[in-house]
């Protein structure tokens, strides 16, 4: 038998050990670091000045990569709003969480990194464009748009019910967001907070300051914006994406009266009803006092210069009035990232904090006449991706490593110490953060896109990318491959898979994409359930 005094002693170790793991357990806790993930909708990597500062000078987004890490190669599984964000959530392909485009039904069955984060003791808030779903899982607090939302005083979905609010979208979500930081949140545990734009989505409608700032700029061209998309398959040539064809009176802000009275018919009902029942219907008679100097600006020019251009001219007018638009948007975005990186800073949150910066998908920025996304081609398939991480991430690297928006999800997961579900389809980019490629073996990356027939008219195709070549299959109603050499042929404008000296890369990359399509459990059987879907759904 233990006498008493080994009794007491016993006692006393045992519960000096429980306080050391307690201990440990809290600090492991509070060594958990935050997450602020950052998404526009619709930026691309061109209009970022830490990838080129061709068109615009973003220097709030650049201090990410400043101060940490910057991939070169980042890139989504489908690119378009509905099923990146999906693919986001989920850490799996469309094909897998349903949402393979805008109109299928996202799997509300699937697990959601963000409820991850909430079983694992994270206060976690979504703030800003979802753009499916009214009732996102996982989140303590959310204020989300209806689905595309607006950019002037727009609604916003809540736990309580709709509201809406005065103001400018991209300055409201960040006041929201900070507002949620600092008064909001549980600041007795960590935080996962999804701060998410609407910005720069069409129709490109900038605040009063930098919409008359921007629409008297004059922005470089692409080299390839009168591409003839020679030495390519019928699905550049048949894609609705071209600027001069494609592009309405409403997204170049041209009054639908000023087109009458030059003699053109406006016989788009869109045009009418985005001043009429949208964004310019909208504003409040101070706020139209305000845009309405500008707006006649650019009605005055169209009508003095349109009649007499050349095709050719129009097409330049035209890229000119969509890169203002565009680019005055991400402007202000790149002001309000600058808002929440200095409220970091000020309030020492910023040190145990990983701030994540990207989009949902690549944009064209006038490169081939084109505007939108949808394509695996390159403006369309890359997206920016800067992260920071302090005492993490050696501030001021760069990464060529071949990383999807499929990754994000186990990436933010192992960096909160929260165990990874096996059925998750990327793999965590925490090696590379850490600056250790050695453990890094993916070579290449698979895409598929399926919203067609739809808008814009891109055909349905998948691929597969790796650093030097892009294989693509597109497929439905037409049967072509594609091959492109990305070393030698960066814009993408030859296609080589009949070329006799491509011939072996060609095998290769075919049984790599077979095995790609094994690994993801994707199949032609369910891209003919596809079909059926659509034929259905007409």
């Amino acid at each position: 038998m233990l006498k008493k005094h080994n009794i007491r002693n016993l006692i006393v170790f045992l519960i000096f050990i429980s306080c050391v793991k307690k201990e440990e357990t809290e600090k492991k806790a509070i060594e958990r670091p935050n997450i602020l993930f950052i998404m526009s909708d619709d930026h691309a990597y061109q209009a970022i000045s830490a990838y080129s500062d061709k068109l615009i000078k973003t220097p709030n987004i650049d201090r990410l990569s400043d101060e940490g890490i910057l991939f070169t190669n980042a890139c989504v599984a489908n690119s378009i709003c509905a099923p990146s964000r999906a693919t986001i959530l989920t850490g799996k392909h469309t094909h897998i969480n349903g949402k393979i485009d805008n109109r299928m039904p996202f799997d509300t069955t699937q697990v959601t990194f963000p409820q991850l984060f909430q079983n694992a003791g994270y206060t976690t808030a979504m703030y800003g464009k979802l753009h499916f779903g009214n009732k996102p899982k996982g989140v303590d607090d959310f204020m989300i748009l209806p689905g595309q939302g607006h950019y002037i005083n727009p609604e916003f979905i809540t736990p309580e019910g709709d509201t809406t609010i005065i103001g400018y979208v991209t300055d409201i979500i960040t006041d929201l967001t900070i507002n949620w930081l600092d008064k909001k949140r549980d600041k007795e545990k960590p935080f996962m907070m999804m701060y998410l734009h609407k910005a720069p989505h069409r129709a490109w409608w900038p605040n009063p300051e930098k919409f008359k700032e921007f629409s008297q700029q004059t922005f470089p061209e692409p080299a390839t914006l009168f591409d003839n998309y020679n030495n390519r398959g019928s699905a550049a040539k048949t894609a609705e994406l071209n600027i001069s064809d494609q592009l309405l009176s409403y997204d170049n802000k041209v009054y639908p009266q000023a087109i009458v009275d030059i003699g053109l018919k406006n016989d788009d009902p869109r045009n009418k009803k985005y001043f009429e029942t949208a964004d310019f219907s909208r504003l409040k008679a101070n706020q139209k006092a305000m845009y309405k100097p500008i707006l006649d600006s650019i009605a005055q020019d169209f009508k003095k210069r349109w009649p007499s251009m050349s095709d050719k001219e129009k097409m330049s007018w035209q890229y000119q009035r969509y890169i203002q638009d565009y680019l005055a948007c991400i402007s202000s975005i790149d002001d309000n990232v600058g808002r929440v990186l200095d409220y970091l800073d000020d309030s020492g949150l910023a040190e145990n904090t990983i701030v994540i910066y990207t989009s949902d998908q690549g944009f064209y920025l006038g490169e081939h006449g084109w505007f939108d996304k949808r394509f695996i081609y390159n403006e369309s398939f890359k997206i920016p991706l800067l992260i920071r991480w302090p005492n993490q991430i050696t501030a001021g690297i760069t990464n060529d490593e071949m990383v999807q928006n499929l990754d994000f999800a186990q990436t933010f997961l192992e960096a909160a110490q929260i165990e990874i579900p096996k059925d998750m389809q990327g793999e965590s980019l925490i090696s590379l953060l850490k600056g250790d490629t050695s453990q890094w073996d993916r070579e290449s990356v698979y895409y598929h896109y399926y919203e067609y027939p739809g808008p814009h008219m891109v055909k349905r195709h998948y691929g597969i990318v790796t650093k030097k070549f892009k294989l693509v299959h597109f497929y439905h109603d037409i049967d072509e491959w594609e091959l492109y050499d990305r070393k030698n042929d960066p814009q993408e404008m030859k296609n080589v898979y009949y070329n006799p000296a491509y011939a072996n890369a060609v095998t290769e990359l075919h049984k790599k994409l077979d095995e790609l399509r094994l690994k993801y459990k994707d199949s032609s059987e369910f891209d003919r359930k596809v079909t059926n879907l659509y034929d259905n759904n007409k």
